[in-house]
């Protein structure tokens, strides 16, 4: 390994940024190069590479009309930026890595010899492409080459600077654009299905660094105090990063629009709390969403998750679609919630066996919240309401 390389792998992988790679066609040297410094484990979530056909079809879940193209590199690249946000720890940025190539090979190749590569951070889409003179290299010479460029791209993406040395000609001049998203544009990606989800991370928190989640999902409409405390009691049942989380889309109702969903942010931030923006509106979605996460819940919630009137009345696929929650990691904390006019707890509900351990019961005397959001707002705004007079209102 070059001297400028392994340089710039250590200081990659002392940033406090994960990416996930699709690599497909080329670039395999920077693998190696990555894997064998250490410290791979704090940057790395996950590499794919989807060399045969049959799975790059998988990959982007259609057929393209061609594999190597610009198009096809920013799609992985987003593919792949979506997988990251789901598998990377809250307090780290995250950014995707798509990478396409036509190499020299064995056999002759009609077209160029050439490679596409992007890159997909929160705010920015960065693509760059090569042709190289044909017959000018072997396989092996092209392929570190495209690797130099595929690791400059991952140290850029890391705001990492230093030595890089190009072996390219001088009529070979990469090509490269660039698209810069803003909080409105990211905002609209989610609710349009693009991007999986937006953290908004308005504190500092040793457990940050864990790849665990309490999650707490609601409309938050408007954050109230019984919405804290009831994550400040799940906190203590359970290690996690607390983090709260709005549904962009709803099963039921319009998608949320740009200007309402960072008012609801607003509060967050106010408080000093971080919050999630997803596209997910169903617990076996959001399941897939936030991996062996803990889901802070009702006694409301948990009867309908365990209900098979919810399931269009079949036992059978409530099963299978908790048992998918389950193989996942995923656990849910339970608080009492009033249900019909009754005060509820998990203990009164009857739990499928096979699941009872997926489902932990806040006890009714740390936690009991007899109010929603819904009965706040029909008595006026909670936030221009008196704060005594609100406190009160959720303890009666």
């Amino acid at each position: 390994m070059e001297g400028w390389v392994r340089a710039l792998v250590e200081a990659i992988h002392l940033k406090p940024t994960q990416y996930v790679l699709f690599l497909a066609g080329g670039a395999s040297q920077a693998l190696g190069w990555l894997m064998s410094v250490p410290g791979a484990s704090n940057t790395i979530l996950e590499v794919v590479v989807p060399y045969s056909r049959p799975s790059m079809i998988q990959l982007l879940g259609k057929v393209p009309m061609q594999y190597t193209n610009q198009q096809i590199a920013e799609e992985m690249a987003v593919l792949a930026y979506n997988r990251a946000l789901k598998f990377s720890k809250a307090g780290c940025a995250v950014f995707g890595v798509g990478f396409t190539g036509s190499l020299a090979s064995t056999q002759t190749k009609l077209g160029d010899h050439r490679f596409y590569l992007s890159t997909r951070t929160c705010n920015r889409l960065w693509s760059s492409n090569v042709t190289f003179i044909k017959d000018l290299r072997t396989r092996e010479e092209e392929d570190k080459i495209s690797s130099h460029f595929l690791l400059k791209a991952i140290a850029d993406a890391c705001n990492v600077s230093g030595e890089f040395t190009s072996s390219l000609h001088e009529i070979e001049l990469p090509i490269e654009s660039e698209k810069q998203f803003d909080e409105d544009q990211e905002l609209q990606q989610i609710i349009d299905g693009k991007i999986c989800m937006k953290i908004y991370k308005f504190f500092d928190d040793e457990r940050a660094n864990s790849d665990k989640k309490i999650i707490l999902s609601g409309s938050f409409n408007p954050l109230h105090d019984g919405h804290l405390r009831l994550m400040d009691i799940a906190s203590s049942l359970c290690y996690g990063f607390p983090c709260f989380e709005i549904s962009a889309i709803n099963a039921d109702k319009p998608p949320l629009e740009v200007v309402e969903i960072k008012r609801r942010v607003e509060q967050f931030k106010k408080l000093g709390k971080t919050v999630i923006i997803s596209n997910q509106p169903y617990f076996y979605k959001k399941a897939e969403l936030f991996p062996g996460s803990a889901f802070v819940i009702g006694a409301d919630t948990a009867l309908r998750l365990i209900n098979p009137k919810y399931y269009g009345g079949d036992r059978g696929k409530m099963l299978e679609i908790l048992h998918g929650c389950k193989s996942s990691g995923s656990r849910f904390l339970v608080g009492g919630r009033m249900v019909d006019g009754v005060f509820k707890v998990l203990e009164d509900f009857d739990v499928p066996q096979e699941l009872k351990d997926m489902f932990i019961s806040i006890p009714a005397d740390r936690f009991r919240m007899d109010i929603s959001s819904t009965e706040i707002r029909k008595v006026g705004n909670a936030i221009d309401m008196d704060e005594q007079e609100l406190e009160k209102m959720l303890d009666d």
